[in-house]
């Protein structure tokens, strides 16, 4: 078994959407990054590559790279797993903290558990996902910005 833990943080700003796990969600401010500023998936897919021992995001989709502008941060994790997979590692779990003052995301918490689940190939009752304020401190606590944690489990695949 490997664990491997993730971090990501993006500013808020206006015009941009506020995807997270996958899931658009309902905001006046959305995160500023050079893909999609997804910081759930962000922080699984270091997670995942943690885990696997296979550096970072930032090595595999460097954010100077114009092919990852507006990327959908999907096809970060699903490389990650993929190349998880060739050293013979699968996922075993995944728990997730997403820090904002706001938006609230109480509304949108099962449907990004489906999506992560969905693209980590595990069932839904196999990831975890908290929602947490910063008590107003701050960036993250004054909504300037937001961030996410995440721990992945791997495994060894089964030898046939």
């Amino acid at each position: 078994m490997r664990v491997g833990i993730g971090y990501d943080i993006h500013r808020l700003v206006r015009g941009r959407p506020l995807i997270l796990g996958g899931v658009r969600v309902v905001s006046p401010v959305g995160s500023l990054g050079h893909s999609d500023g997804d910081a759930v998936l962000h922080a699984l897919t270091d997670a995942v590559l943690g885990a696997a021992a296979l550096g970072d995001i930032g090595d595999h989709f460097p954010d100077q790279d114009k092919a990852h502008r507006g990327r959908d941060s999907a096809d970060f994790i699903r490389r990650a797993l993929a190349l998880a997979a060739r050293k013979g590692l699968v996922p075993v779990n995944a728990d997730i903290v997403v820090i904002a003052e706001r938006p609230k995301l109480s509304a949108y918490k099962s449907r990004i558990r489906a999506r992560v689940a969905a693209l980590m190939g595990l069932p839904v009752s196999r990831v975890g996902l908290q929602a947490k304020t910063h008590e107003g401190l701050g960036e993250l606590g004054s909504g300037r910005a937001i961030a996410a944690q995440a721990a992945v489990l791997l495994k060894e695949r089964k030898k046939r």
